[in-house]
């Protein structure tokens, strides 16, 4: 049976494998890499892409205190950035258990655009 907050998730999110590959970039270090990420389209949103975890180089990552709930998808954590004698607070995140409705970005990371290039070829 599908519940309220199910339903409402699936009106206003919709996750689909990526096509191709997707890279992270972070002032010219390489966080991810990979052909299995998903995007995660939010209405009111730009997309968002869903790495792997296992395809991230976690050594460049340090987790914060932050967590912050989005009623769709459940409470993210995040990480901050140190690579390339550069840094970036709160740049990376994951639901580590999300809501029924967004199961399949368990295991995946996010990184935020702003502060991360990620690119889809």
């Amino acid at each position: 049976m599908t519940t309220d907050l199910e339903q409402r998730t699936r009106e206003r999110i919709r996750i689909e494998p990526a096509v191709g590959s997707v890279v992270g970039n972070f002032h010219g270090a390489i966080l991810a890499s990979t052909d299995k990420a998903l995007v995660l389209h939010e209405t009111g949103y730009d997309p968002v892409y869903y790495i792997p975890k296992d395809r991230v180089e976690m050594a460049y990552l340090r987790e914060s205190d932050r967590r912050t709930t989005c009623p769709f998808k459940g409470e993210a954590r995040y990480w901050s950035i140190t690579a390339e004698a550069q840094a970036a607070d709160d740049a990376v995140w994951a639901y580590d258990e999300p809501h029924a409705g967004v199961a399949e970005i368990a295991g995946h990371v996010a990184f935020d655009p702003k502060k991360v290039t990620v690119a889809a070829d």
